[in-house]
């Protein structure tokens, strides 16, 4: 017969063994798929500086401004400008309100020769581009024509930038 202390040692060593024998056993194995799906959508955003043409004094001032956009990469777009709030503008003889009364007349451009209008009839007189990811800034050409005699005083106008994507 079994003595005590043989009975422990015997457990001792089936309990050590089957610690060391216990790793798994697998029998086969599957595979499957795993369906990992994403949608950027395109989005755009416009933010316009101010273009400060400084003292006039009758002769011609040029100045420019930015149009900073951040657009999707691969979104196309068209940027339009409108023809500000003074009375009577149009997008291609814009005005300036006086501080004390009186306009003065100004053009806003899309190049550096200051001769393509920049408008807002999509096709003919606005700006189109790509959006890359990462902001873009375009140039604005302003120029207030020679010649002209407004009252004294601080002028200004907004332009509402449009931006179609």
């Amino acid at each position: 017969m079994f003595t005590l202390k043989k009975t422990r040692f015997l457990c001792a060593t089936l309990a050590a063994a089957m610690m060391v024998s216990s790793a798994p056993v697998f029998a086969g194995n599957s595979t499957g798929s795993l369906i990992v799906t994403a949608t950027v959508l395109a989005s755009c955003t416009v933010v316009g500086s101010t273009i400060a043409f400084g003292n006039y004094s009758s002769a011609q001032v040029d100045q420019s401004g930015n149009i900073a956009v951040l657009c999707t990469n691969g979104t196309n777009y068209t940027i339009g400008l409108d023809a500000g709030a003074g009375t009577g503008a149009t997008t291609s003889n814009r005005k300036m309100t006086g501080s004390l009364g009186g306009n003065l007349n100004y053009a806003l451009f899309r190049d550096t020769g200051r001769t393509n209008n920049w408008g807002s009839t999509t096709g003919t007189d606005t700006l189109a581009g790509t959006g890359s990811g990462l902001v873009q800034n375009l140039v604005v050409y302003g120029r207030i024509a020679s010649g002209q005699t407004p009252l004294a005083g601080v002028y200004t106008d907004t332009v509402l930038v449009t931006l179609t994507y």
